[in-house]
C-alpha cells in the first residue's frame, strides 16, 4: 500500500468553441495515507475523475507532481464504464492485465470465482448485465494486487440493491488485498459507507471544502 502526495500548481482545461479556457485546479494539495480509504465527494464536471486521472498518469497536461510512497506502485483504475472489450471473453477480460500464459489465466478464473462469476468466464460481456459487468470490472482491478486502487463513480446506473451487494463485494476483497483506494463518488451515503476519510471538493478552482474521517460500515 502507498501514500500518495498530489500537488497541483496549475490544470486549465483549453478554450473550445462558445467557452473561454477554464483553471481546474490552483494551488492544490492532497494527501492520502497508505490503506487509506478516501472517498472524493463533489458535483459532477468539477475536476474529480481529472484529479484521478492526474493519479494515474492519463494525464500529464498540468504543472505540478504526483508522488508515492514507496515509489512506483502498482495502480488498478475501475472506471465509471466497465470498459470490458466485447470481442474477448469475460475471462480474457480479466487476463489481460496479467503475464500472458496459463498461470495468468489460471489467477484471471480465480479472481472470478471470487467475484462469483465463474461460471460466466467463457461468456462475452453482451450477456452479463451492467452489475455482473461490474463484476468483472473489479476482478481485474483486483488481478493485479494494486497498492492503490483508483475507483470513478464504479457502482453508478445501477439500482440500490444491485449497488449494495457490490460495496459489499468491494469491503470483502479490500479484507483479503488490501489497498490504498481513491473513491469518486457524488452519492454522500454511499461515502459513508465505504470510506475511511470523506473528501469534499468545491469551487474553480477547485479546493477542499470539508475534510473528515469516516466510519466505514462492516
Amino acid at each position: 500500500m502507498s501514500a500518495i502526495t498530489v500537488e497541483i500548481s496549475d490544470k486549465t482545461y483549453p478554450a473550445q468553441p462558445g467557452s473561454p479556457a477554464r483553471e481546474i485546479f490552483h494551488g492544490f494539495r492532497l494527501d492520502v495515507a497508505g490503506g487509506e480509504f478516501l472517498a472524493l465527494l463533489g458535483p459532477s464536471g468539477l475536476g474529480k475523475t481529472t484529479l484521478l486521472n492526474i493519479v494515474a498518469g492519463l494525464d500529464a497536461d498540468y504543472r505540478g507532481s504526483v508522488r508515492f510512497e514507496p515509489p512506483q506502485p502498482r495502480i488498478a483504475y475501475a472506471f465509471q464504464n466497465p470498459r470490458l472489450l466485447p470481442w474477448r471473453s469475460v475471462l480474457d477480460n480479466v487476463a489481460l492485465v496479467l503475464p500472458a500464459g496459463e498461470a495468468g489465466r489460471a489467477a484471471a478464473l480465480n479472481m472470478l470465482r471470487e467475484v462469483e462469476l465463474g461460471e460466466y468466464a467463457g461468456a462475452f460481456p453482451e450477456r452479463l448485465s451492467l452489475g455482473q459487468q461490474r463484476r468483472v470490472a473489479l476482478a481485474r482491478a483486483f488481478a493485479v494486487e494494486p497498492d492503490i486502487l483508483l475507483m470513478d463513480e464504479p457502482f453508478t446506473s445501477l439500482d440500490e440493491a444491485t449497488a449494495s451487494r457490490l460495496r459489499d463485494l468491494l469491503r470483502r476483497l479490500l479484507a483479503r488485498r488490501p489497498a490504498t483506494v481513491m473513491f469518486v463518488t457524488h452519492d454522500s451515503r454511499e461515502a459513508a459507507e465505504l470510506a475511511s476519510r470523506i473528501v469534499r471538493l468545491e469551487g474553480t478552482p477547485v479546493h477542499v471544502a470539508s475534510d473528515e474521517r469516516g466510519e466505514p460500515q462492516a
